[in-house]
């Protein structure tokens, strides 16, 4: 048994993933948490793909792509907020524009501008293949993130469950807003080279949400959060050294496994622990029939 679980620790790419992957657990979690409870996790995953812009321009004009992602992420949030203070559209109807839009500009330009990035990493990442400078620098965003939000959480705290009552008592709800998409675009541009576009939003809200079937209060949530999606991602890459398979989909599946479980036995809010259904089981059965 020592030996399984030593033997892939030999090898230094295993190890930077793995460092890796427990950074992206902790800040996917901080973020994440904030996402889930303003009920917004498909704002995730348009800023994950309105990236693609800023990489290419950024690509082609020779300087870091992380920031022209940074910015192009930036630009995508501020236009959705944009569109729904100024019509009738909702929020969600302006994410799915955004979305689709960003996504297309960013394909366009690629073959424009003759850019080489590799899509094929881009879209399914590569956490295996982490450098040290890649460790450093989400190692700060994620220093960054935290000591964001233990500054300003009780703040965030009022804002997220009360935007309107924050707004009221004066609170500069558009900084503190503009903070949290700050937080979340960059959380997810460190996201990609773990899991790649497809599946960032998968590390960014799976492990929370698991958290929040377990957990009260929000920074429990963030705690649990972080712990679970440490866990899911060094399991991830074991099964991934083991059976020779894409480890982002590995770390991803895991996640999807640990939320079933907390859907299912949750102590408060699980599905098969609740106290009616251990009291009266043939209601589950009736339940599971009728589906």
């Amino acid at each position: 048994m020592l030996d399984f679980l030593l033997e892939p620790l030999s090898f230094g790419f295993i190890r930077n993933s793995m460092i890796m992957i427990i950074l992206l657990g902790i800040l996917c979690s901080v973020t994440g948490s904030f996402l889930i409870v303003q009920k917004m996790g498909f704002l995730g995953e348009v800023i994950a793909h309105a990236v693609l812009p800023g990489l290419a321009i950024a690509f082609y004009i020779g300087i870091d792509i992380f920031l022209g992602a940074f910015i192009s992420g930036m630009l995508s949030s501020l236009i959705i907020a944009w569109i729904q203070s100024q019509s009738r559209v909702k929020v969600d109807v302006a994410m799915s524009l955004v979305f689709s839009g960003f996504f297309a500009l960013g394909i366009l330009l690629i073959t424009l501008l003759k850019s080489r990035i590799d899509l094929h990493s881009f879209l399914f990442g590569d956490i295996l293949g982490v450098t040290s400078y890649d460790l450093w620098r989400t190692f700060f965003i994620t220093i960054s993130v935290i000591i964001f939000v233990k500054l300003f959480y009780p703040h965030l705290l009022f804002y997220t469950f009360n935007p309107l009552g924050a707004q009221a008592i004066g609170l500069p709800v558009a900084w503190i807003n503009l903070g949290l998409v700050s937080a979340i675009t960059l959380t997810i541009i460190a996201s990609m080279q773990a899991v790649g576009v497809v599946l960032v939003v998968s590390l960014l809200v799976g492990p929370s949400i698991s958290a929040y079937l377990l957990v009260k209060e929000l920074h429990q949530m963030m705690f649990l959060g972080g712990l679970l999606g440490g866990i899911s991602g060094v399991i991830g890459i074991y099964i991934s050294y083991y059976w020779n398979v894409p480890s982002g989909a590995s770390i991803v599946l895991v996640v999807t496994i640990l939320f079933l479980l907390s859907f299912l036995f949750s102590p408060s809010e699980g599905i098969l622990t609740r106290p009616q259904v251990l009291s009266q089981p043939h209601k589950l059965i009736k339940f599971l029939v009728k589906k």
